[in-house]
C-alpha cells in the first residue's frame, strides 16, 4: 500500500501551470499536518529581517518547503537538492515563472560529501527514513553546516511513524530503510555525527494519527484500489474535512508525551 504514486499523479498535474502548483502547495500544506509543524519551527527558528544567511532544502522533493523558504526570506540564499532528477528539472523550470531567484537547485545524493561550512541551516523533510546510511548523510550535514548552523530534520518516530504493524508485509509509505527513529536513537546518531540536539519533540500524537487516517490515508488507500475514485474525492472531503482539520489543530496546538513524528533541532557547535 503506496501514497507516493497517488501523490506524484497530483503532482504531474500541477506541473504545467503556475496557479495548479501553487494550489498543489497549499493542499500539502493544509492537509499535512508535518507541514503546520515544520513551518512554525521555521518561523521560530529565522529571523525575516536577517539581511543575508543560507539555507540547504536536503531533499527538497516537490519544492514545497523551498517555495516557502524562498518566498518568506527573500534576502537568504537557498540550495533545493534532491536525488530524482525530474524532481529538480521540474523545480528548476517552475520556481523562475513565479519570480524567485534566490534559490538554485541541484540533482544531489546526501550520502555524498558535497559542501563544506555553506549553510546556516539544513532542513531535512521526511528524507532521513529513506537513507540505509542515516550517520553518514548526519556527517555530511555536520560538514556543510557553519559553525553555529543548524539543522532541522523532521522524520516518522518508531511509535508507529511509517503505520506499520507487525502483521504486515510492508508499511503504507514504501521505500522506507526504517519505520521510523526512536528519540534517544536519533540524538545518539546526530552526536556521534557531532551535532548537539537543542530540541526534540513529538508529533502526530493519537489525535493527529487520527486527523492523518481520516485526511490522507483512507483517501489514498481507496485510490489505490481504484483511481475512480478521484471522482468521489470532493464529496468525501466535504464529510470529512472539517473534522480533519479540528483534529489536526488539536495536535498543534497541544503537547504531545510521544506520537508517530519526531522534529529535532540540532546544532554545530
Amino acid at each position: 500500500m503506496h501514497y507516493d504514486p497517488i501523490k506524484k499523479i497530483f503532482g504531474d498535474a500541477a506541473r504545467g501551470s503556475t496557479v495548479f502548483r501553487r494550489i498543489f502547495y497549499l493542499l500539502l500544506d493544509l492537509m499535512f499536518l508535518r507541514a503546520w509543524y515544520v513551518k512554525r519551527a521555521l518561523r521560530t527558528l529565522l529571523d525575516p529581517k536577517k539581511t543575508a544567511f543560507t539555507l540547504f532544502d536536503a531533499g527538497s522533493g516537490f519544492g514545497q518547503y523551498s517555495y516557502f523558504l524562498a518566498r518568506r526570506y527573500p534576502h537568504a540564499a537557498i540550495h533545493a537538492v534532491d536525488v530524482k532528477d525530474e524532481q529538480i528539472a521540474d523545480c528548476s523550470a517552475f520556481f523562475p515563472r513565479c519570480g524567485l531567484t534566490n534559490i538554485s537547485f541541484a540533482v544531489e545524493d546526501l550520502t555524498q560529501p558535497v559542501h563544506t561550512a555553506e549553510f546556516d541551516m539544513i532542513l531535512s523533510v521526511d528524507v532521513m527514513e529513506h537513507i540505509q546510511d542515516d550517520v553518514l548523510v548526519f556527517k555530511n550535514f555536520y560538514t556543510a553546516l557553519k559553525p553555529g548552523g543548524i539543522v532541522l530534520i523532521n522524520t516518522p518516530s518508531n511509535l508507529g511513524g511509517s503505520d506499520a504493524h507487525d502483521d504486515e508485509d510492508e508499511s503504507f509509505i514504501g521505500e522506507h530503510a526504517r519505520n521510523g527513529y526512536g528519540a534517544d536513537e536519533i540524538t545518539e546518531k546526530l552526536r556521534s555525527a557531532g551535532l548537539h540536539v537543542k530540541e526534540i519533540s513529538y508529533t502526530y500524537g493519537p489525535i493527529g494519527m487520527a486527523a492523518w487516517r481520516l485526511g490522507i490515508k483512507y483517501p489514498m488507500q481507496a485510490l489505490n484500489v481504484s483511481k475512480a475514485f478521484f471522482l468521489a474525492l470532493p464529496f468525501y472531503y466535504a464529510a470529512t474535512l472539517w473534522l480533519t482539520l479540528i483534529l489536526m489543530y488539536l495536535d498543534y496546538a497541544g503537547t504531545n508525551a510521544e506520537g508517530a513524528g519526531l522534529l529535532v533541532t540540532a546544532e554545530k557547535r
